[in-house]
């Protein structure tokens, strides 16, 4: 057997990490003297507690390793662990994206010298919008349903012989943003006008381009209200978003091209 001290470098974790893993019944020393109160753990542990640290690593909490050290079914482990590698995937380009849109950042804050210049990079225009013949799927939903959502309207462009205009959209109708449930309109162009689900109504909108990743769109909505409100408009109904350039068309995040639309009315 191994006292703590020898258990904490051989394992190459703190001794006070042991003793909260025990407090918690992560980790139980396999034997504690009774009358010194000294803690021993035994070979075997060893294999738990690199387990552990490995499982710490990957990502997961200590609740949720107490649970996989727990689970017998080797399908579920496999699954659990799998889950996290795509998690971790997901992680990964989250952080990629968010250094690149702070390198952009970076250069724009060396060049104007204002750390809020990013937000005064967008041209914004008045124009009048053309009707719009779509299939539409409205409901409450996360951000990250779009794509289930969006794969059953392509699935009724294929299954009803539709074809396709090239407009892919989304429209906002809460008030408030949530990104984990909030009212949208996903909506498909077609061509064929008296099979579609309905037309959106050409109207008087301000509109923008946003050059790069969805997590940064709110960058555009936040320049389209400033130009609103210091150019004598109103809003006039539901903002929505084309996407004109997209990972489908094997582009980088910094390439894709996001239309932003804001209806208007003169005050």
């Amino acid at each position: 057997m191994f006292t703590v001290g020898e258990f904490s470098r051989i394992c190459q974790v703190s001794i006070k990490t042991l003793h909260h893993y025990d407090r918690i019944g992560l980790l139980t020393p396999l034997k504690v003297d009774s009358f010194t109160g000294y803690r021993y753990y035994g070979q075997q542990q060893v294999e738990r507690m690199l387990l552990i640290s490995r499982l710490k690593r990957y990502g997961f909490s200590l609740d949720e390793i107490k649970g996989l050290l727990e689970c017998k079914d080797e399908r579920v482990l496999f699954s659990r662990l799998n889950q996290q590698k795509e998690a971790l995937k997901t992680q990964r380009r989250e952080t990629e994206l968010a250094i690149a849109e702070l390198s952009a950042h970076l250069q724009d804050f060396q060049r104007t010298g204002d750390i809020m210049g990013y937000q005064k990079n967008y041209e914004i225009t008045v124009k009048e919008t053309p009707d719009r013949t779509v299939l539409a799927s409205r409901q409450v939903m996360a951000v990250r349903d779009f794509g289930r959502y969006y794969s059953a309207l392509y699935e009724r462009i294929a299954r009803e012989h539709l074809t396709p205009d090239g407009v892919c959209g989304a429209v906002y109708y809460d008030e408030e943003f949530n990104q984990e449930s909030t009212d949208i309109e996903l909506i498909i162009g077609i061509r064929e006008q008296d099979r579609a689900d309905r037309v959106m109504k050409g109207q008087l909108c301000a509109q923008t381009v946003h050059r790069g990743p969805y997590s940064a769109l709110s960058d555009a909505y936040g320049a389209l209200v400033a130009w609103i409100e210091e150019n004598g408009y109103a809003w006039d109904g539901a903002p929505y978003e084309i996407y004109v350039k997209t990972q489908f068309d094997s582009l980088a995040p910094e390439d894709w091209e996001t239309e932003i639309f804001f209806p208007v009315k003169r005050k």
